[in-house]
């Protein structure tokens, strides 16, 4: 990672550098919320951990600077934890390998962490610095933004003194948002009869793999492929060629990322190896033919294994495929309101077997509360139908735009006067903590922006060497333009 202290702007890079070194998963945020502490401390800042763990560090406004508008930076500490099936790698105490590729900075075989490490870094690199002119300043680090908002959600009044929040977990330079999609998981659970298996069948594990994944809400509609869906659709072809038992499947490990891998468990007769494999072949051939100018990689793959003593009895497969086959997925409306924006969507993001249950989970976006609902309602109506229980947890509210933010425009002015052009106004649909800010601190006036990050939540997420230095600037120069209090 020496190759990142080379790279400007220098402090924010090395600080970077330094939150690579740390693991962070979500829900694993101690080691890097105790360096946090101690490195403001030493800076003589003040900082402190809220009920819940988010960190709030004050800095005194710059001499002369006193009666500006208070204004909050923030960032969330944690990272999305992905890697590719063949990387070794434990995300609680190995750190992250980033390395220069060309114009990127990537990772070796997992997640960067540019989501949200870079905004961080800024951050934190704002601190730092005595040569950056500011108002009266708060640094706002929240928890577990990736896996539930915890931090977002614990936030309470009293903290912070602001009227301005500037979000840095934006991922295209050159874009400003103002508002954002709320949010709610679906979580489904599937009670599941077993039967014994018989004594000549023989266990395979199909596995589906080499999808591209990445953010289901910055990539939803790009047309990346579910590897749930995916490999439930063969399984539903494969009822047409022979018999054959599931034992269990499993796919996907986070529901806000789209699914790149999954894989079941079959039992077949031997005599029907062969027919099974040209089969998944030919299957194979049909998907990349179908799917190919997005996913170029799909393997479907037939491995022995050993063999389970039970297996799904003939009505819980069917149920299996048949509600996840019909499970709406994928983009369900893009917005009327603004151009190339998706409205809703939803991802199923996870199918894991336990025990005597399947459990899943998919996560519903809108820019719309009752659009949202709708979606909602429909995955419940489907599963409803197998007898499986629904519970739909973790709702957050989405972020509404105002058309007369203050913050908004002098951004879009400093911008402008920076580099020449105006950047895009724009509603994201991905969730951001803004919306769940407002419970707490309704007052506050808000914008979010960052540099170039590609494929966050997957294994391929690089963040475009090049943005950085403007992201950081165009923060910089914006902290110098707020206005007066009153």
């Amino acid at each position: 990672m020496t190759q990142l202290n080379r790279l400007a702007p220098q402090n924010l890079w090395s600080i970077f550098e330094k939150i690579c070194s740390i693991p962070h998963p979500s829900k694993h945020e101690q080691k890097i919320s105790a360096w946090i502490q101690q490195w403001a401390k030493d800076l003589g800042l003040s900082v402190v951990e809220d009920q819940v763990g988010n960190l709030i560090i004050k800095k005194p406004a710059t001499p002369g600077m006193e009666n500006r508008k208070g204004v909050i930076l923030q960032a969330h500490m944690d990272m999305v934890p992905q890697k590719n099936n063949d990387k070794q790698h434990d995300f609680v105490t190995d750190p992250i390998e980033a390395y220069v590729d060309g114009d990127w900075v990537t990772a070796n075989g997992t997640t960067l962490g540019a989501d949200n490490g870079i905004g961080l870094s800024a951050c934190l690199a704002v601190l730092e610095s005595p040569d950056v002119a500011h108002g009266p300043l708060e640094v706002l680090v929240t928890i577990d933004e990736e896996a539930g908002m915890t931090g977002a959600f614990g936030l309470e009044p009293g903290y912070l003194d602001g009227e301005i929040l500037l979000n840095t977990d934006s991922e295209d330079e050159g874009e400003v948002y103002m508002g954002c999609a709320g949010g709610i998981d679906v979580n489904i659970t599937l009670p599941i009869e077993t039967q014994d298996v018989s004594a000549d069948s023989h266990a395979y594990l199909v596995t589906l793999n080499g999808l591209k994944g990445g953010h289901s809400g910055v990539d939803i509609h790009t047309g990346r492929s579910n590897a749930n869906k995916l490999l439930m659709r063969t399984l539903d072809i494969l009822n047409n060629e022979f018999d054959y038992s599931v034992a269990e499947f499993n796919g996907g490990t986070l529901r806000n990322a789209i699914p790149r891998e999954a894989s079941c468990i079959i039992l077949i007769n031997e005599a029907d190896k062969e027919t099974l494999q040209n089969k998944l072949a030919q299957l194979q051939s049909l998907y990349l033919s179908e799917l190919g100018r997005i996913e170029t990689n799909i393997k479907l793959t037939l491995t022995a294994c050993d063999k389970p003593k039970n297996a799904l009895s003939a009505a819980s497969k069917a149920y299996l495929i048949n509600s996840v086959n019909a499970c709406v997925n994928g983009v369900i409306r893009m917005s009327d309101e603004i151009d190339g924006v998706v409205e809703t969507s939803t991802n199923l993001g996870v199918i894991k077997t336990q025990g005597t249950s399947i459990h899943i989970q998919c996560l519903v976006r809108s820019l719309i509360d009752s659009a949202r609902t709708n979606t909602q309602n429909m995955i419940t109506s489907n599963f409803k139908m197998v007898n499986a229980t629904i519970n739909c947890t973790g709702a957050y509210p989405g972020w509404e735009p105002k058309n007369d933010s203050q913050i908004t425009h002098i951004l879009r002015e400093t911008y402008q006067g920076l580099f020449g052009s105006l950047p895009k106004i724009m509603v994201i649909h991905a969730g951001l903590e803004c919306g769940l800010f407002k419970s707490a601190y309704p007052h506050w006036d808000m914008v979010s922006f960052g540099p170039t990050i590609r494929f966050p939540h997957s294994p391929d997420e690089k963040v475009k060497i090049d943005t950085v230095a403007p992201f950081y600037q165009l923060l910089v120069e914006v902290l110098k333009n707020i206005p007066a209090k009153g």
